[in-house]
């Protein structure tokens, strides 16, 4: 059986190439892939190029074909049917760490069933979800603490959403993007523009990917505070004031990653566990208002660049969604 694979050629090029499917063997899964997720800020950075040489080990993804800096085929958000492979996922809609491929072959293990409430273009979430739970862990946020949420991109958003089911947060999100504003008053926030940002924060999710929003999350931290980094910058630095009143209230700075299952639950949950956990959470139909736009997986290599990276005053989207041909 023969499949089409994305694969980044160079920085800025992509092209569909056609390659052979190997016969699953007693320990894996043949999946025909139904939809698929753009995680933006992670696959602009590899699209680009812009992955530093000394990240290239931790930054491959589990099932990544190729090596940095190009070519290589990436992602980690395929949602589709086993069709052939152990008799407990025969049939079962999947979510996979995988990248943008109509068909292929991989551990079973790494299939995880999607709940029957979670339609596939709401289960590319997945992965999304995965690192927002993460990040919950990471921060250990407690009932009645002042929260702010910097940056209201997928994570952000799925951050926002989780921290909304907690009783007695004084939850707000910022954003420059006010677009952003119904969604995240939908998830339980009250939304403001970075400037207008309230201060004495007990913690603080930095998700901007951005200086300028982590020097603002430093800022509206209360006294010994938590700022917990979200974002990944790939290969820029970031100019922090570390100075002024950073020791003198005494803050944290936490850094926090999917890589790994965060220390509170490590041991005691395992990357498939978590993920499973993650999709279970997807069940909630106001998080569609996170996907789109689709694109036919046809059209894909074409319309990457404007996906990821939308020219000035163009709409940004959320969650770009890949679809695939039924036949």
């Amino acid at each position: 059986m023969k499949a089409k694979a994305l694969w980044i050629t160079a920085p800025f090029q992509a092209e569909l190439r056609e390659q052979e499917l190997e016969v699953p063997g007693p320990d894996q899964a043949l999946v025909v892939t139904s939809a698929s997720g753009i995680s933006r800020g992670t696959e602009r950075l590899v699209f680009s190029g812009r992955v530093p040489e000394s990240q290239w080990p931790a930054m491959r993804a589990p099932l990544q074909y190729g090596d940095f800096p190009a070519p290589l085929s990436y992602g980690y958000a395929a949602v589709g049917t086993v069709k052939a492979g152990p008799s407990h996922l025969h049939g079962r809609r999947i979510f996979c760490l995988h990248p943008h491929h109509d068909a292929f072959v991989a551990p079973a293990a790494m299939c995880i069933p999607i709940p029957d409430d979670v339609p596939d273009r709401r289960a590319v979430l997945g992965a999304n979800m995965e690192t927002a739970v993460n990040i919950l862990w990471d921060a250990r946020p407690l009932v009645g603490e002042r929260v702010l949420v910097v940056g209201c991109g997928v994570v952000g958003l799925l951050v926002t959403y989780l921290l909304g089911r907690i009783p007695g947060l004084d939850l707000w999100a910022c954003d420059t993007d006010a677009s952003r504003r119904a969604i995240a008053e939908d998830f339980g926030a009250s939304f403001c523009a970075p400037e207008d940002a309230p201060g004495e924060r007990d913690l603080v999710i930095h998700a901007s990917a951005s200086a300028e929003g982590l020097r603002l999350a430093l800022s509206r931290c209360g006294f010994e505070g938590r700022v917990v980094e979200a974002s990944w910058f790939g290969d820029r630095l970031a100019e922090l004031p570390l100075g002024e009143a950073f020791h003198a209230r005494r803050l944290s700075l936490i850094s926090t990653q999917v890589g790994h299952v965060a220390p509170a639950m490590r041991g005691r949950r395992t990357h498939g566990e978590r993920l499973a956990l993650a999709l279970s959470l997807l069940e909630d139909a106001r998080l569609d208002a996170l996907l789109g736009p689709d694109t036919a997986f046809a059209d894909l290599p074409q319309a990457l660049d404007a996906l990821l990276s939308p020219p000035s005053g163009a709409h940004q989207p959320l969650c770009p969604v890949v679809t695939y041909s039924k036949e």
